[in-house]
């Protein structure tokens, strides 16, 4: 398997670690029956921790197709290379970092970390495009 798709299926063990550490505070604070119901009632905002890991749980979810097309494009077309596999694994690498930056509340060392994580996928995203 190439380091491209490697990449994706961490990728998705790293979007259930998103998904389970959101709802976990989330139903910390709202409570079992919340999780476990249709979840229709209004409820407070939530808090600090919560909201952050909803943010950013938010936010890899609006990654993550980017990096499908990009990661599983190269490899579809026959252009992954080294360089390509280089900027995989920065890409996943600044994703697993940004997490509990994140979840810290850490500002700007996060915004470079998701920005340096954009870039690796945008230099991906360029080959598949222009070769």
């Amino acid at each position: 398997m190439t380091a491209e798709l490697t990449v994706l299926a961490l990728s998705s063990v790293l979007l259930l670690v998103h998904v389970f550490a959101a709802t976990h505070y989330k139903t910390k604070q709202y409570g079992l029956e919340w999780n476990m119901g249709a979840r229709d009632e209004d409820t407070e905002p939530l808090n600090d921790i919560a909201g952050r890991l909803d943010r950013a749980r938010g936010n890899f979810l609006e990654t993550l197709p980017l990096a499908i097309i990009a990661l599983g494009g190269v490899v579809v077309a026959g252009k992954a290379s080294d360089l390509t596999a280089i900027a995989a694994w920065v890409w996943l690498a600044a994703r697993l970092i940004y997490l509990p930056l994140y979840w810290a509340g850490i500002p700007k060392i996060r915004t470079y970390v998701w920005a340096a994580g954009l870039l690796a996928l945008l230099f991906v995203l360029g080959v598949l495009l222009i070769g």
